[in-house]
């Protein structure tokens, strides 16, 4: 239950101010966009999709590629408010925030499974045991 009451992103580092700031914060975004080409690709070459399958795998790529994106500049802006209701003590509204990134996770997660269900719907059962392993892989539970 403490969980709840966590300003969320207070343990992320704190906005860029100093020139080595700002160049950790650009290879971080950089790291990231590594990271998620990485995930993607090892999702895509752990389903060993046929060529049939292939034409439903672009949407959920171009979904997922979305959603980290977009989830990533929610981190930024999250990190940034949370950093000020920290300093505010501004419990309320910390609240309020982790409840908007929920439910923006939430939304994520069903753009997330629209765009899945096709190709899903297309797998053998090896296929969608190795679907949710990766998938879980590819999500991550950093918390936002």
């Amino acid at each position: 239950m403490t969980a709840l009451l966590t300003f969320p992103a207070a343990s992320l580092p704190a906005a860029a101010e100093s020139p080595e700031a700002a160049a950790q914060a650009k290879q971080a975004v950089e790291d990231h966009a590594t990271l998620v080409d990485a995930k993607i690709a090892a999702l895509k070459t752990g389903l060993k999709l046929t060529t049939a399958q292939e034409k439903n795998w672009e949407s959920l790529e171009t979904v997922l590629r979305e959603v980290a994106a977009t989830r990533g500049a929610r981190k930024a802006e999250a990190r940034q408010q949370a950093n000020e209701m920290l300093d505010k003590d501004e419990v309320i509204a910390g609240m309020k925030l982790g409840a908007k990134l929920l439910k923006a996770r939430g939304e994520d997660l069903e753009k997330v499974a629209e765009a899945a269900a096709p190709l899903f719907a297309s797998m053998d059962e090896a296929q969608k045991h190795r679907f949710a392993l990766l998938l879980h892989t590819f999500a991550g539970h950093s918390g936002e």
